[in-house]
């Protein structure tokens, strides 16, 4: 298939997101406040087992939260 015909085809699907642009700023915010709490708690108790608990989860948070909050606030990644 050429770049050509990939073009073409790509061209009869439109992107869609998973989560939709007008709700993507109700997701992301509280996934930062999600990792703002988790990362708190991960600060107040630093141990081997706490990473697994909160630092993971937190980061994870962050991270989607960030990328969604951006999207939803109209600037693009």
């Amino acid at each position: 298939m050429s770049l050509h015909e990939l073009w073409e085809a790509a061209a009869s699907s439109p992107f869609e997101p998973s989560i939709a642009k007008d709700s993507q700023i109700y997701i992301g915010f509280p996934l930062l406040l999600t990792g703002l709490v988790l990362a708190g708690l991960f600060g107040l108790n630093r141990s081997l087992t706490a990473v697994p608990l909160y630092a993971i989860p937190a980061s994870l948070c962050f991270g989607f939260g960030a990328v969604y909050t951006i999207c939803g606030a109209g600037v693009y990644v």
